[in-house]
């Protein structure tokens, strides 16, 4: 094979590690200082290249070539070589001090320790590392161990054995040697290699399997497989491992120590390994740690042999419910084959029957399978969801009468006010007396809801446990499924295809004749005239272009979407005289926020508008401008009779409340136009609760507003999730149905308008999510005072580029029987942002921000927690006003908001984990979706914190990084100069090895990791 082509086989890359290799050669046999290209060029031939008696690797030039475009070597025309002095130059992956001449006593050993005796004085080594040493050897070793200990065989590397035991000053667990500082100074930590067998052993090499940065390490006789120490029996000798590191985090290393019985070459070596990981943290995130240990716990099930339930009395409807049921709304009762399908699916079982099932679940959504497809999935996501409320039952909780009311008890709930779970009015929970929980037939008592306060519920019970309840009188709590609005789902998609919805849901139509121009509608807001997009998509509903085929809405973040579906509600109800309109959202506050842009509007009579909530609704989280213009009156909430509701132009409900109108008896087409608002929050039956039995198919015209590319739903069953019913209608339209598929240059305006003008974000911080996710299409048109407000903050690492990657390399952790993540790390960089933009700011032409316009985001249920918990300790931050209204929550909780400033951390810092990211969905890595959510919330400023060499493992992640490395955004870890970042996470990885990463219970990741909330909008 020619030379040129074997250069040609090896990357820049390879050629890179080379010249490292040659410069780490020459630092080794002492030849630095050479800077004249012709010797340098020679030892490479005659000596490099040759060093294990192969010729190998490039020619020489090749790699000068590669070691000057990356900046590691400089060349002059006088034809001297000078290598830049920031590569790394490993010394056996560790600096030690030069060798000391030999009448140089040498220094005693800590612990009683005797100084080497005169029979383990060894010859000097030769000048030129041997065949097995140096850079090459080091490697060969580090690839063997790491792959071995990586596998089965850790705890064979971690024994002491051969009578050689290595220990440290500090307690080695699990071969782990943990050191902690709380300052950035130098910290010693003596480790100890003792012969404590019966002969002498020979301490031949040691080194560490990766490097990496603040670490050195010293020993007095710079012990090598060339300049072995003999150690006597009881003989103990000192090596000293040097940390400081100036940027907070964890910094781990694996060292392998390598000892033989002898010197003669045939005989076999044995090794022993620790691990090292010392981690920089201030006080505050010592005390955020683990309060226990992870131990992960299964769920309990309770199912006692025999049971008799003893109802209790529901809240009392309203006097004024006046909605009379005509359309019933059946059961839908989940089928006991549903366990089995699971068990199929999973690939634990095998039956005819269910494989029919699961090969329905495979084939694609039409609407011949429509019903029979949603029923199963909907089903599956019911199985895991009464599995996952489990994690809520409660063991021995007392009860105590209610002062006002003594027919009902008080159970107090911590998490309830956090939808963990949701309780709402009507609910109900069943209680068991402790007393009576192991026998073999209980009485469980069906406690109804009447009031939730806070983290407290108020229950209604039997006559008969309220007789004999004495006060603190102790109970097993289990909680329920709420199943009306899975009742309401299962009944849309029967009434889909009942009512022949085939041309609304899988629409045909002709992409050969022009749109119309979008010139005929005077807007009343007239900022829309200066938005084309807006403007056309407004005229195009209005003139109805996409019929009897749905109207998409894709409206990026900051669009102004929702904008864009008020001027439209506006412009059906006044130019199309017998129009009326339902407007929808999943959400309550959503469909609140709907409500009251039309409402404060001069352009529609504000007594044609009417919110309807559900009867679960909390009349005290209402707003103040809706309660005219609502079913409330006071504490309750009513239904007005459908001659009533039928006389409004613009009814307004979440998808589910739509769904008492199709109960109410509603006839199919009086709603001459649905709006679904966030459509892609929605799964599709949700949806479809707004259309089925309300919307005519062939005159009405249904519109769709939302993001296929941000989050969808949350769902809890991997099998719902794996067969599509986290798939939106919105979202199955664009991707799956040509009348919504871009063409070469633009969407079909007659059947969808993309927004393209963001009203939100600084162009810095749009610039990633545009280009990834809308095709370079958004134009940044943000207010320049709001976006443009902290280009000129004094810690942004470049003025003038308000996004700031922070590299931190801190560590995944678990507690107690949560298999939720944190990283202490990571909340120690944010809190210190935090201190920087509350607590000294108004500089320098900065505005006082106050803390509701920050918002913090993290992926894991035990992040946000840990970060709560971190600012409420915080001497300054807790005292800071308005500290209460700083929100720090998941992604999706964050979806549709907005904020001046926006600090995200990321957690991830195990390459391990990685895999469970990608295949639940969980987490920022490998899901484009939550990155562009997180991203996109920031109007001014643009915080991340992560582990930047975990991160760069995901394509998304690692454009986002080297733009901030390119445009000076990056800070913190060094990662300039790190040539093989797989080895850090490898190194990572080793350290934790022995932690099972998904914990096996019948919860669902989702339950584990993220604890979303519980949907509550009814």
């Amino acid at each position: 094979m020619s030379r040129k082509k074997r250069n040609n086989q090896l990357s820049k890359a390879d050629l890179r590690v080379v010249g490292f290799d040659f410069i780490e050669f020459l630092e080794e046999s002492e030849r630095r200082s050479i800077t004249d290209r012709t010797l340098l060029k020679d030892i490479y031939n005659n000596e490099f290249r040759h060093r294990d008696g192969v010729r190998r690797d490039p020619n020489f030039s090749s790699v000068l070539f590669v070691l000057r475009n990356c900046s590691k070597a400089r060349i002059t025309r006088s034809g001297h070589v000078y290598f830049n002095t920031n590569v790394r130059v490993q010394h056996d992956q560790w600096f030690r001090p030069r060798r000391r001449q030999q009448n140089q006593a040498t220094p005693p050993l800590s612990n009683g320790s005797s100084p080497p005796p005169a029979s383990a004085q060894v010859p000097d080594p030769p000048s030129v590392p041997g065949p097995e040493d140096g850079v090459r050897g080091r490697r060969k070793l580090s690839k063997d161990l790491l792959r071995r200990i990586n596998t089965t065989e850790k705890s064979v590397f971690i024994a002491d054995k051969g009578g050689v035991q290595v220990s440290s000053e500090l307690q080695i667990e699990d071969g782990m040697i943990q050191l902690f500082v709380e300052k950035a100074e130098i910290h010693d930590l003596k480790l100890f290699v003792e012969n404590t067998g019966q002969a002498a052993v020979y301490f031949t090499y040691y080194t560490a399997l990766h490097w990496i940065q603040y670490f050195t390490l010293e020993d007095s006789r710079r012990v090598t497989r060339n300049n072995p120490l003999r150690l006597e029996p009881s003989e103990k000798y000192e090596v000293t491992l040097r940390f400081k590191a100036e940027q907070i985090g964890v910094y781990p290393a694996t060292l392998a120590f390598e000892f033989k019985e002898n010197t003669q070459p045939a005989t076999h070596p044995f090794h022993i390994v620790r691990f090292i990981q010392a981690e920089y943290r201030s006080e505050l995130a010592a005390l955020l740690g683990p309060e226990e240990p992870f131990r992960p716990k299964r769920l309990e099930t309770y199912e006692p042999a025999w049971c008799n339930i003893d109802e209790g009395d529901p809240p009392e409807s309203s006097a004024r419910n006046l909605l009379k049921f005509v359309v019933p709304l059946d059961y839908y009762t989940r089928p006991s084959y549903i366990s089995d399908l699971a068990e199929v699916l999973k690939g634990n079982r095998s039956s005819p029957r269910r494989q029919e099932q699961k090969s329905l679940l495979e084939s694609d959504l039409s609407f011949h399978n429509y019903m029979e497809r949603f029923d199963l999935l909907l089903y599956l996501e019911e199985d895991q969801m009464c599995l996952d409320i489990k994690r809520y039952d409660k063991k021995d909780v007392s009860m105590v009468k209610d002062h006002e009311n003594k027919r009902l008890l008080v159970l107090e709930l911590p998490g309830v006010s956090e939808n963990r779970p949701s309780v709402l009015r009507g609910d109900h929970l069943l209680l068991t007396k402790s007393e009576e929980v192991e026998l073999s037939t209980v009485t469980k008592y069906k406690g109804y809801v009447h009031r939730v306060e806070l983290d407290q519920v108020k229950l209604n019970f039997s006559r008969g446990l309220l007789d004999s309840f004495i006060d603190n009188m102790k109970f097993r709590v289990e909680f329920t499924v709420n199943r009306l609005p899975l009742r309401l789902q299962h009944r849309a998609v029967h009434m889909a295809v009942q009512h022949e919805l085939r041309d609304v849901l899988f629409p045909v139509g002709s992409r050969d004749v022009t749109p119309a121009s979008p010139t005929t509608l005077r807007l009343f807001d007239q900022k829309l005239d200066n938005n084309l997009e807006q403007k056309t998509a407004v005229c195009n509903i209005v003139a109805g272009t996409s019929k009897p085929a749905p109207y998409l809405v894709f409206g990026p973040p900051g669009t102004g979407k929702t904008v864009t579906i008020v001027e439209a509600i506006k412009q059906v109800e006044k130019n199309i005289p017998d129009a009326y309109i339902l407007a929808c959202a999943p959400s309550n506050s959503a469909a609140d926020q709907l409500c009251e842009k039309l409402i404060t509007s001069e352009h529609v009579d504000s007594r044609k508008i009417y919110r309807l909530y559900a009867s679960s609704r909390n009349p005290k989280v209402i707003p103040k401008v809706l309660e005219k213009n609502s079913n409330v009156e006071g504490d309750h909430i009513i239904f007005p009779r459908k001659e009533t509701l039928v006389c409004y132009k613009i009814l307004v409900s979440t998808l589910v409340t739509a769904g008492r109108l199709v109960s109410g008896g509603f006839p199919v087409g009086h709603f001459s136009h649905i709006f679904v608002d966030e459509a892609g929050h929605a799964v599709e039956p949700e949806t479809i609760i707004s259309v089925a039995g309300l919307l005519n198919a062939k005159t009405g015209q249904l519109v769709l507003a939302g993001d296929p590319k941000q989050l969808g739903p949350i769902l809890r069953s991997p099998f719902a999730i794996k067969y599509g019913l986290g798939l939106s209608l919105l979202e199955r339209l664009m991707t799956q149905n040509e009348l919504y598929q871009k063409g070469t240059t633009e969407y079909d305006s007659r059947y969808v308008t993309k927004l393209l003008q963001n009203y939100r974000s600084h162009p810095s911080i749009l610039k990633i999510p545009n280009e990834l996710f809308y095709d370079g299409e958004l134009v940044a048109c943000a207010d320049k005072i709001i976006s443009c407000q902290y280009c000129t903050w004094e810690h942004l690492p470049k003025s003038g580029f308000p996004v700031i990657f922070h590299g931190v390399i801190g560590k995944d952790e678990r507690e107690s029987n949560s298999p939720s993540f944190f990283n202490t790390s990571e909340i120690d960089i944010m809190i210190d942002y935090l201190k920087k933009l509350l607590l000294t700011q108004a500089k320098k032409g900065i505005a006082k921000i106050s803390p509701k316009e920050i918002g913090i985001i993290a992926p894991y249920r035990k992040q946000v927690e840990k970060i709560r918990k971190a600012i409420k300790m915080h001497r300054e931050l807790k005292s800071c006003s308005g500290i209460e209204e700083l929100k720090v929550g998941s992604v999706e909780e964050f979806q549709g908001q907005e904020r001046k400033v926006i600090i995200v951390s990321t957690v991830r810092s195990d390459k391990k984990h990685i895999i469970l990211d990608e295949t639940f969905s969980i987490g920022f890595l490998k899901n484009e979706k939550r990155f562009n959510v997180a991203v996109t919330r920031a109007k001014s400023l643009l915080i991340m914190v992560g582990n930047p060499i975990i991160l760069q493992t995901d394509a998304t992640w690692g454009r986002f990084i080297h733009y901030c490395i390119e445009k000076g955004g990056y800070t913190g870890y060094d990662i300039s100069n790190l040539e093989e970042t797989e080895a850090v996470v490898e190194r990572l990885l080793a350290l934790n090895i022995h932690e099972e990463t998904i914990v096996k219970t019948e919860e669902s990741v989702v339950q584990q990791y993220l604890n979303p909330e519980w949907r509550h909008d009814h």
